[in-house]
């Protein structure tokens, strides 16, 4: 078994640049932290994932997809309940019969309700590119010990959110990108430590966290909290916080990654 892995979340130009598309305060930092010990310490690190939240641009979550009665966008940041539809306040432009029961369906769940961001990590741009203070250290790490990096997409599916890296929020039938991404967590079970960090904690890092504790409780078991190499979406760190208790209840281990010993 191998000892070390890293699961890098959605460490983007637009979520870690502060001229990115939905910059997350603090993210900067957070990879500044991750690539020193990168190059620190690098000989200890066996692999190293890094994930990419990647979407087109009439996406359920970005405001083209929606419309008001007078053909207005909503604007980002904005919320779409499924009474809001019901109302007629918001319509979808879109597959209307697919968005309208997503967001019921999403809502039902209780995790999350339907939210509105800004157009971010869209296909092919840069925004949607690896942070370049990590991607400099990962070239750097890769030339010195003769390893690779290893990227897994996520949120191509227009019609549902993919905040968690091993499925969508609310999983499609016949769409196999948004079923539990069993192949990774097959991969992530051969070592002894999967060091998670990345953005947001608020969103993809902890709903991460709360799919490997549901659906491969196992791996979970694996799993080092990164703490201080994650920062919350500004105003929403309350939606994560209920899902890094249930960790420490179930002994999920955190760690400072400022004083870590890889």
């Amino acid at each position: 078994m191998k000892k070390n892995a890293f699961l890098i979340i959605d460490a983007q130009y637009d979520f870690c640049n502060p001229n990115g598309a939905l910059y997350v305060n603090g993210a900067e930092k957070d990879v500044e932290k991750l690539a020193n010990i990168i190059l620190t310490q690098g000989e200890k690190i066996d692999d190293i994932f890094v994930t990419l939240d990647t979407h087109t641009i009439n996406d359920i979550a970005h405001p083209a997809c929606w419309e008001d009665k007078n053909g207005n966008f909503p604007l980002p940041f904005t919320p779409i309940m499924y009474a809001d539809i019901q109302t007629g306040k918001w319509k979808a432009r879109f597959s209307p019969e697919i968005c309208h029961q997503y967001v019921k369906n999403l809502e039902e769940q209780g995790q999350f309700t339907h939210f509105i961001w800004t157009e971010h990590c869209i296909l092919g741009s840069r925004g949607a590119s690896l942070d370049d203070t990590l991607l400099d250290a990962l070239k750097i790490w890769s030339r010195k010990f003769g390893k690779t990096f290893y990227k897994e997409e996520k949120g191509l599916y227009a019609f549902s959110e993919h905040f968690g890296i091993f499925k969508a929020q609310i999983p499609v039938n016949d769409v196999s990108e948004t079923h539990l991404n069993t192949k990774l967590i097959e991969k992530l079970l051969q070592y002894e430590n999967v060091f998670l960090c990345g953005e947001a904690k608020s969103h993809c890092v902890a709903t991460s966290l709360k799919q490997a504790m549901d659906f491969a409780p196992e791996l979970a078991k694996k799993i080092v909290v990164l703490e201080d190499c994650m920062s919350d979406v500004p105003n929403l760190g309350h939606l994560g916080e209920p899902i890094y208790a249930e960790a420490r209840q179930k002994g999920i281990r955190f760690a400072k990654i400022e004083t870590l010993e890889v």
